[in-house]
């Protein structure tokens, strides 16, 4: 049951999203779209009673209730931010919004990006540890707990690797491509001959001007 409402809440994240954006551009309801976007919360809201009413029922923690706990941290710490990119999105599309500005891509500006995008998953990590150690505390110690700990070091493990992959940022920071193709592989100037220029005298007199050649042409 818990494994099927988790797929009832994500499917119906982005139903209500999809009808939220449509009402609100395409209807032209802001306020109606505003109302569809808010309900969201109230899902991870009834997946957490159904995951406490069935663990008060008697039923033994298992990894579903860990997978929800993990559920509803991650739309705690990203779901916001999802939310906001398609809302971008949808007002230049649907509506007459100017086009959305793109995270940095290159340099410290990209590094500084992927460190918030990473703080929304150390959040997440912490609801949900936070939630099933709630879990585990309701159940109490006569209770099979193992199952719910486990998942708390697999929410802080994946906030690990993203971290390791946020820091990667910092410590090589990607760099913006050069445009001049020749200045980008350290070749020099773009020149106007195919010829290799390794020795002035494969290349046409045209484009060299040797030594002495000015002055030659002044006297």
């Amino acid at each position: 049951m818990i494994v099927t409402l988790i797929v009832i809440c994500e499917v119906g994240f982005w139903v209500l999203l999809a009808a939220g954006l449509a009402t609100r551009y395409l209807l032209r309801m802001p306020r109606a779209g505003l109302a569809l976007l808010l309900c969201e919360p109230l899902l991870e809201v009834l997946l957490l009673v159904v995951t406490t009413v069935d663990l008060k029922n008697g039923a033994d923690p298992s990894w579903r209730h860990g997978l929800a706990a993990v559920y509803i941290g991650y739309t705690v710490g990203h779901g916001h931010r999802t939310v906001k990119w398609l809302d971008g999105h949808a007002a230049h599309r649907l509506g007459d919004a100017p086009p959305p500005v793109k995270p940095p891509r290159y340099g410290m500006a990209r590094a500084r990006h992927e460190g918030k995008v990473w703080a929304g998953s150390v959040l997440a990590a912490a609801v949900a540890s936070a939630l099933l150690l709630l879990a585990a505390w309701y159940v109490g110690p006569d209770g099979n707990t193992e199952s719910l700990k486990s998942w708390i070091f697999v929410a802080w493990r994946a906030a690990g690797i993203h971290g390791l992959i946020a820091l990667s940022y910092t410590i090589w920071p990607k760099k913006a491509p050069v445009a001049d193709g020749g200045a980008a592989t350290g070749a020099g100037p773009k020149t106007d001959s195919a010829l290799p220029a390794r020795d002035p005298e494969h290349v046409p007199d045209l484009l060299v001007r040797r030594p002495g050649q000015d002055e030659e042409q002044v006297r």
